[in-house]
């Protein structure tokens, strides 16, 4: 089965593609943006979590956020591999923050 992969887009309306891996999955240890999403119907994802890091490995081993993504379904992690730049990393989660508003980054 080949990779998934979906485009996620921002306020701006600049579009982000994202690949899609089961909750659980071993990343590798470079720079991205992450997030934790629920299958709300046959390829429909509705975001959970959005995030960003410098080692997308570390940062999801054992994320404090995991408590909230599971109450509230999340059940894929979608991974950006991004820049070493830590400013545009944060500017595309911002950006998708702005858009969809994920309930635990309300938290």
């Amino acid at each position: 089965m080949a990779e998934q992969t979906i485009l996620w887009p921002g306020d701006s309306g600049k579009k982000y593609q994202y690949w899609i891996h089961p909750m659980g999955t071993v990343l590798k240890d470079s720079p991205g943006n992450y997030i934790f999403a629920k299958e709300s119907s046959p390829g429909r994802w509705s975001p959970v979590y959005i995030g960003e890091t410098d080692s997308l490995k570390n940062r999801l081993t054992g994320h404090d956020k995991l408590p909230c993504v599971n109450r509230n379904g999340g059940t894929h992690i979608h991974v950006h591999t991004s820049s070493g730049d830590a400013a545009i990393r944060r500017a595309e989660e911002s950006d998708l923050i702005e858009k969809w508003n994920p309930v635990c980054n309300k938290e």
